[in-house]
C-alpha cells in the first residue's frame, strides 16, 4: 500500500479535510490511550493523506485535555513521517492580523500540567532532543515554497506563544507575550511540537489567525462567531497549498 505522505492535524474550525477522496477511517489505541478521534485517510493530489481533528470532530476536547501523546503516537503507528499542524491563533504583532496565514519558526511554552514527553513512564528511554528550532526547517521551507507556487500568501517566521487555555488571555498577559517577543498566541502548539520531535517526525505549523489577541485592537470582545468566520476566510487557500506540497 502507498505510504502516507503527510498527516494534517486540524485545530479550531478545521474539523475535516473535505478535499480528500476515497476516505477510509482508522480507529487506533496506543500505549498512551486513544487519540482525539478517528483518523481519516484519503487521497489528495495522488498521495495518501491522514487527517486528525485535534479537538475531536465535534470540538469536544479543550486544549489542556487533549491527549497529545496518543495523537502523535497514533500517527507514527500509521507510518507518518511528516506532520502539518493547523493551529488557530490570536495575532499580537503587526503582520499577524485576522485572516492571516503564517508559518512560525519559534515558540515559547507557557503551558503547565500537561504531559509533555514520551519519557514520563518509569523505564522509558530518557530523550534529550534538540529543540532549538522547534519546527523542522526542511518542512517549513517546503510549506513556504508550496504556498508561493499555489499563490497563497503566508507570513514567513514569527514566534508562537503556547498558553494554557481554554480561556483567552488577559490584556496584561498579551502585553507580556509581546514583551517576550511573541507574534501570535494559541493553546495547542505545545506539547505537540515537542512530542513530534521526540517521535522523530518532521513537523511544521500553519497558524490561522482568527482574531487580534486581547488588547491588540482596543477593548472589542472576541466572539466565537468572529473566530470561526475568520478561520474560514483564512483557510480558503489551504487545499491548494496542501495539494502543491504533496506534488513535491
Amino acid at each position: 500500500m502507498q505510504p502516507i505522505a503527510l498527516a494534517v492535524i486540524g485545530g479550531t474550525g478545521v474539523y475535516a479535510l473535505t478535499q480528500l477522496d476515497d476516505v477510509s477511517t482508522v480507529q487506533l489505541d496506543t500505549a498512551y490511550g486513544q487519540p482525539s478521534g478517528p483518523i481519516r485517510i484519503g487521497t489528495l493530489a495522488g498521495q495518501r493523506v491522514a487527517f486528525l481533528a485535534r479537538h475531536g470532530e465535534g470540538h469536544s476536547i479543550p486544549p489542556h485535555r487533549i491527549n497529545y501523546r496518543a495523537n502523535i503516537a497514533a500517527l507514527k503507528q500509521l507510518g507518518v513521517r511528516r506532520v502539518l499542524a493547523l493551529n488557530t491563533v490570536g495575532g499580537i504583532t503587526e503582520n499577524w492580523g485576522p485572516q492571516v496565514l503564517g508559518c512560525p519558526d519559534q515558540l515559547i511554552d507557557y503551558t503547565w500540567g500537561r504531559i509533555a514527553t514520551f519519557c514520563e513512564e518509569e523505564g522509558s528511554e530518557v530523550l534529550h532532543v534538540d529543540f532549538g528550532q522547534p519546527y523542522t526547517p526542511s518542512l517549513r521551507r517546503a510549506v513556504l515554497a508550496a504556498a508561493a507556487r499555489a499563490g497563497v500568501k503566508v507570513v514567513d517566521g514569527g514566534c508562537y506563544a503556547a498558553t494554557q487555555g481554554p480561556r483567552l488571555e488577559t490584556n496584561a498577559e498579551v502585553a507580556r507575550l509581546r514583551r517576550d517577543g511573541c507574534d501570535l498566541v494559541g493553546m495547542t502548539g505545545m506539547p505537540e511540537a515537542g512530542l513530534a520531535r521526540e517521535a522523530g517526525l518532521d513537523y511544521a505549523c500553519l497558524a490561522i489567525v482568527a482574531n487580534w489577541a486581547a488588547g491588540c485592537a482596543g477593548d472589542e470582545e472576541i466572539t466565537m462567531d468572529e473566530v470561526l468566520a475568520n478561520v474560514a476566510a483564512a483557510s480558503a487557500g489551504l487545499p491548494a497549498l496542501v495539494a502543491q506540497l504533496l506534488k513535491e
